[in-house]
C-alpha cells in the first residue's frame, strides 16, 4: 500500500507558474515510477508526466517545454513544476505511483488537487 498526498494546487493567472508536490508513504521501497495525471470535467484522465526510479521522464506533448517533473528521494516526494500555464491546464491533478514486483504490478492514486488557470 502506498499513500499519496498531493499539495500545491490553487488559482493562478495564465502565464503564471505553480508547483505541485506529491508525498509518498507506505510501501515506498517498491515504487517503480511516479507520475502526474489530470482530469478536466467531461474528459478522460490523461497523462501529464512520469518519472521512473532511475530518473527518466516522459511528458505529454501538451505540456512539454512547460512542465517539469522531478523527485526528491530523501523525502519520497515528486514535484511538478508548471510554467507558462494556460487555461486548458485547468483540471484536477492526480499523483500516481506504480509498484512493480515479481508477482504484481499495482497503481496507487492520490486524492487529487485542483489547479485553476484564469485569464
Amino acid at each position: 500500500q502506498v499513500q499519496l498526498v498531493e499539495s500545491g494546487g490553487g488559482l493562478v493567472q495564465a502565464g503564471g507558474s505553480l508547483r505541485l508536490s506529491c508525498a509518498a508513504s507506505g510501501s515506498i521501497f517498491s515504487i517503480r515510477s511516479m507520475g502526474w495525471y489530470r482530469q478536466a470535467p467531461g474528459k478522460q484522465r490523461e497523462l501529464v508526466a512520469t518519472i521512473t526510479s532511475g530518473g527518466s521522464t516522459n511528458y505529454a506533448d501538451s505540456v512539454k517545454l512547460r512542465f517539469t517533473i522531478s523527485r526528491n528521494n530523501a523525502n519520497n516526494t515528486v514535484y511538478l513544476q508548471m510554467n507558462s500555464l494556460k487555461s486548458e491546464d485547468t483540471a484536477v491533478y492526480y499523483c500516481n505511483a506504480v509498484r512493480t514486483g515479481r508477482s504484481y504490478n499495482l497503481e496507487d492514486w492520490g486524492q487529487g488537487t485542483q489547479v485553476t488557470v484564469s485569464s
